[in-house]
């Protein structure tokens, strides 16, 4: 059976599963493990497709699943996962029934093959259909309150791909070059699919891979002009290229030193420059105040939910408030680390308020008011000059992660 044809991904798609519902890993953690000696090159990106797209409509999923039984199956139970990536292999990934039949019941191998079977062959003869916006884990709908259907409505399907120009006056020359649009200077967005190495531009370091919103609170600190910025938590690094761009002289300090690695190569494709830092935040000190500091904190990355749905599936309150714990600790020390008119952008790409709006509400430096002329068409800040996006905002043309960002300048 190890021959049949898209069996070795979906053995790799239920390992991975397993990996986010029990272990509570990530699915960028497990597929190292869940792939490794299984499945390569398009087996692999199908394998993470069927995982993420069963945890992305899961409720949906097992609404479905639920309603062909007689008895309501464990949530863990092999039989469920397994029909979790049949059906999210037929629904979302237009797998036909009898690929995803032959594909899909040699997972439970010595197990209750027949009850799957039955369950499918059930919903595919009766047409069965998911709702056009996924319904969230109920844990997560209570957290987000008000705010859950608009979210809800960007996770529908996967995002767009982002790019940040390290020259923004040819933004509409490279939105014609590359065939795609730009929400504002700077900034091209592009339909998913091609790789990135493969894009013209991408080898004389033209641009960067960054999502609109994450895109955002570099721009907040406005040119550089040759003045000193900490960019602290820096890795993958696309902020800290958005800094040198705009003619910051830039500190990037991350704890990873694999991490920095990424941000080195960035730079020395974009021809960008930086002086980079390993060091513990916590325990770090600069030799000299900063003229500007842009904390891009370390957080849970709900807001990153469209692309990464094993969020919304791995997070509770005791992630929560850790991270919480952290972003208090590490704003304390920013905020001594800057120069007489300097100024804090704090960010996380989080859509918990305990990470948001609770953190904001503790600096004690003076606001610098977030701006509609700051952000793209159709974006809005709070009334207390703050700036909070979701996935729902902007869907029209692609949407955005969840961010929260505040900025500050110290007397």
């Amino acid at each position: 059976m190890s021959d049949i044809p898209g069996l070795p991904a979906r053995r790799a798609a239920l390992k991975l599963l397993d990996a986010v519902l029990r272990r509570g890993e990530t699915l960028e953690q497990a597929a190292h493990n869940a792939c490794q000696g299984i499945v390569g090159g398009p087996d692999r990106a199908l394998a993470i497709a069927l995982a993420s797209e069963a945890l992305r409509w899961m409720p949906d999923i097992d609404a479905l699943i639920d309603s062909a039984t007689r008895q309501v199956l464990p949530d863990d139970a092999k039989p469920r996962m397994v029909l979790r990536l049949m059906l999210a292999g037929w629904l979302r990934l237009d797998t036909p029934p009898h690929a995803v039949i032959a594909t899909g019941l040699p997972l439970l191998a010595g197990g209750p093959r027949r009850l799957a079977h039955g369950v499918f062959s059930t919903l595919s003869k009766g047409e069965a259909v998911l709702p056009q916006v996924p319904t969230l884990p109920e844990a997560v709908a209570d957290r987000w309150g008000a705010r859950a259907g608009s979210i809800a409505t960007g996770l529908a399907s996967p995002p767009p791909l982002d790019l940040s120009l390290r020259e923004p006056a040819a933004t509409a020359e490279w939105a014609e070059r590359l065939g795609g649009i730009s929400l504002m200077p700077g900034h091209v967005r592009l339909p998913r699919g091609d790789a990135i190495e493969n894009l013209e531009g991408f080898g004389e370091g033209a641009w960067w891979v960054q999502d609109l919103a994450a895109s955002l609170p570099a721009r907040l600190l406005g040119a550089g002009e040759g003045r000193r910025v900490l960019d602290l938590c820096a890795a993958p690094g696309g902020k800290t290229l958005q800094l040198a761009a705009a003619g910051w002289q830039v500190t990037a300090l991350d704890i990873s030193a694999k991490r920095l690695e990424r941000v080195e190569a960035n730079l020395a494709r974009t021809g960008l420059s930086a002086d980079l830092v390993t060091a513990d935040a916590l325990e770090w000190q600069p030799d000299a105040p900063f003229d500007a500091i842009l904390i891009d904190a370390p957080c849970t990355a709900t807001g990153t939910c469209r692309r990464h749905p094993d969020v919304l599936h791995r997070i509770g309150p005791r992630h929560i408030a850790e991270m919480s714990e952290l972003q208090a600790r590490l704003l304390t020390r920013a905020s001594a680390w800057l120069s007489p008119g300097g100024a804090l952008v704090y960010a996380v790409c989080s859509l918990e308020a305990d990470e948001g709006e609770v953190q904001a509400r503790q600096v004690a430096l003076a606001p610098w008011p977030i701006e509609s002329s700051d952000l793209p068409a159709g974006l809005q800040p709070t009334s207390e000059g703050w700036l909070r996006t979701d996935p729902g905002l902007l869907a029209e043309q692609g949407g955005m992660d969840g961010f929260f960002i505040a900025r500050w300048r110290k007397d």
